[in-house]
């Protein structure tokens, strides 16, 4: 786990190719003529940081906050919001031991077969 001065030097390889990839919604909405401006994405992104926040002892509210902000603008200042908060907060809890990093990768990688499939 890490404390909160170095949280930004924590680095996450499998963030690192996601944000590499450059798939930020307004390019993928786009390429795919949707018109919501918002990611379908946001509301579970919302619900995830509520529920952190009201159960409180696993990542503090201030904390998940604070680390938003110091990884938006240090790590990841070339994302629009609200993709650097989804980036920040996986960020966030792989660098505090809350979540794997291999669990992260095996699960954006189930999302992008998914999404390949339905393309196909």
């Amino acid at each position: 786990m890490t404390t909160d001065r170095d949280i930004a030097r924590v680095t996450v390889p499998t963030l690192q190719r996601l944000v590499a990839r450059g798939q930020v919604w307004t390019r993928v909405a786009a390429e795919y003529g949707v018109t919501n401006p918002q990611p379908p994405w946001k509301s579970s992104l919302d619900g995830m940081c509520d529920a952190l926040d009201d159960e409180g002892s696993v990542l503090p509210p201030l904390t998940r906050r604070d680390d938003e902000d110091l990884l938006s603008k240090e790590v990841y200042g070339m994302l629009p919001y609200p993709e650097s908060q989804l980036v920040a907060l996986a960020h966030s809890m792989v660098g505090r031991g809350l979540i794997d990093e291999d669990a992260l990768a095996r699960r954006l990688d189930e999302v992008r077969s998914r999404l390949a499939a339905s393309e196909g």
